[in-house]
């Protein structure tokens, strides 16, 4: 880890001044304003997902980059949420300078969010020229033989966000907002499990016997912030929830989080914005691998994981009082952190696969493939640029990270916070792929996650690393108050007129 940058945002805006003038400035109110834009894939371009091409042949609903801007008077931070499998780096870096702008919100005030949808359009894996400066060989597997992002979609997706935070930011009014939690443990499973030859396997497959048990927990937790017009009607929520987005309803899609989207809307108007953050999914899945019957079919299983996801934010988005959010901050830390090479003997052994060419091994061809192709990028950059961000809404910390994050370092973040609520969100301001836990590299470890990709490759402290500073950042923000009714004055209850007389037998 040779570079760190400290990116501080708005801390003079909370805590500068002296104690006179807080006393003389107006009390802050919240204001936030909610927009969306289309950005679905054209037919035929590829799907992304896997290592290697697919491609979209159908269309089953929009691709959507949603936003979301708050503000407190001094303060302003945008969410973003875009139905991709990742946003890398590069298009990160240059959404924020563009949006900041075109209407001022600071660039590290800034959260670029993917949902992770597998059935959504080429924002990556591989950016156009990435590999340039790398063999023909190599450059061969790369371009011609792995899932590519489309320079074309790309300007796309990058104009829509810039659009949508925009019309966001200019839409912001007074409003009141909701915080809250929901519970949902039906819909989203552990995908790992420590298996009876003393491993941990991802997808051991339903009924086999050799499971031991799951190698990790689950977050049941949906979290909540509705924000409420002049008039009571909804405008716009943000709902935080851990599972990957892999039920591929068919065709082009938003994944189930289409199916969190209308439910919400059913309940509340077709105004309503709905901006998503995934949670510390990289082990959690709809998979349920212990399951005895069968799966249910794609459209099905779509329809009631975002269904239930959204059900549950409509519960707390009906229950809880709407009030006045404030302040809104934003801290993050930028670091480098280093690639895991690979040694001698695998580069050696996975030419030797990729020589082989359609005779190897599919699985093997695979990640021999993989292998090439990191060798190539553990000596271009060794080291990779990460960016930790914690965004403050009143009693909200949203606590973001780049990776694939394990569900374990979610939890802990969430129990070490000193927010009332904590939403951890994953793949966000760039794309470092699946940071596993300590454990998953250890003597009990294995599994997909852990096997070095050009996708997946940091040190094996990084999700380490993402959560001391996620919790670091978010003891350095002051939690705001929690709006709630008015307490009952004290007094002495007279009982109701009706509610008090005798029993009456005849």
């Amino acid at each position: 880890m040779k570079r760190m940058l400290w990116a501080v945002v708005f801390m003079t805006g909370m805590f500068g001044g002296s104690m006179a003038q807080a006393a003389e400035a107006p009390a802050p109110k919240l204001q936030a304003g909610f927009a969306d834009r289309d950005i679905t894939p054209d037919i035929g371009m590829e799907q992304p997902g896997g290592y290697g091409k697919a491609f979209h042949r159908t269309l089953h609903d929009p691709c959507k980059a949603r936003a979301a801007v708050f503000g407190d008077g001094t303060n302003r931070v945008a969410l973003v949420c875009v139905d991709a499998l990742m946003v890398r780096r590069k298009t990160v870096l240059a959404v924020r300078e563009r949006i900041e702008k075109a209407c001022g919100i600071p660039a590290n005030a800034i959260l670029i969010h993917a949902t992770h949808s597998h059935s959504s359009g080429p924002t990556g894996m591989i950016l156009p020229g990435e590999y340039d400066g790398a063999s023909e060989a190599i450059r061969k597997l790369a371009y011609e033989e792995s899932s590519c992002a489309d320079p074309v979609y790309l300007k796309r997706v990058e104009d829509q966000i810039v659009e949508a935070v925009t019309a966001a930011d200019a839409s912001r009014k007074a409003a009141k907002a909701t915080v809250g939690r929901g519970h949902e443990d039906k819909v989203a499973f552990n995908r790992r499990f420590f298996m009876k030859n003393g491993l941990a396997f991802t997808h051991p497959g339903a009924g086999n016997p050799d499971i031991v048990e799951p190698a990790g927990p689950i977050d049941p937790e949906v979290g909540v912030i509705g924000v409420w017009d002049a008039e009571k009607n909804l405008v716009g929520c943000v709902v935080n929830y851990a599972c990957h987005a892999t039920t591929n309803p068919g065709g082009i899609s938003a994944n189930y989080i289409q199916y969190v989207e209308q439910v919400i809307r059913g309940v509340f108007g077709d105004q309503v914005v709905v901006v998503y953050l995934n949670g510390a999914s990289g082990d959690i899945t709809q998979v349920d691998n212990l399951r005895k019957t069968e799966n249910p079919q794609s459209e099905q299983w779509s329809r009631m994981v975002g269904g239930c996801i959204g059900a549950e934010a409509v519960k707390v988005l009906l229950r809880e009082e709407p009030g006045d959010l404030f302040p809104v901050a934003a801290l993050s830390k930028t670091w480098e952190i280093a690639r895991r090479k690979p040694s001698a003997e695998t580069i050696a052994n996975a030419q030797r696969i990729v020589d082989l060419g359609k005779q190897a091994d599919r699985t093997e061809l695979t990640f021999a493939k993989e292998t090439l192709m990191l060798n190539y990028l553990c000596e271009a950059t060794p080291e990779v640029e990460v960016e930790v961000q914690d965004i403050q809404i009143g009693p909200v910390v949203i606590c973001s990270d780049p990776a694939e994050y394990f569900v374990e370092y979610g939890l802990r973040i969430k129990k070490e916070s000193p927010f009332p609520f904590t939403f951890p969100v994953s793949l966000s301001n760039g794309c470092v792929g699946y940071v596993p836990t300590l454990e998953a590299f250890g003597p009990r470890g294995g599994g997909y996650e852990t096997r070095l990709t050009s996708y997946s490759n940091l040190d094996i402290s990084a999700g380490t690393q993402f959560a001391d500073v996620a919790i670091e950042l978010a003891k350095q923000l002051k939690p705001g108050a929690v709006p709630s009714r008015a307490a009952i004055p004290p007094h002495k209850p007279a009982p109701w007129a009706y509610g008090n007389l005798p029993p009456q037998l005849k």
